[in-house]
């Protein structure tokens, strides 16, 4: 029988402890994103969101 890890960083399974040891596959571990992208992503979403609040508050009161 198999012994499995437990843990955030440990493998799923048999098959993906291989390709992380013998293949050398990186373990999604997560991470951070570098601080340009996120306040590009915070941009981003933060202008999706005003507009979709201006569209509906337009929508209600413009009309």
């Amino acid at each position: 029988m198999a012994n499995y890890n437990e843990g955030p960083n440990k493998p799923f399974n048999d098959a993906i402890a291989h390709q992380q040891k013998i293949e050398g596959q990186i373990s999604s571990g997560g991470g951070r994103l570098p601080l340009p992208i996120r306040l590009i992503k915070y941009f981003v979403i933060g202008s999706v969101v005003l507009l979709v609040l201006l569209t509906i508050i337009g929508g209600v009161f413009l009309n």
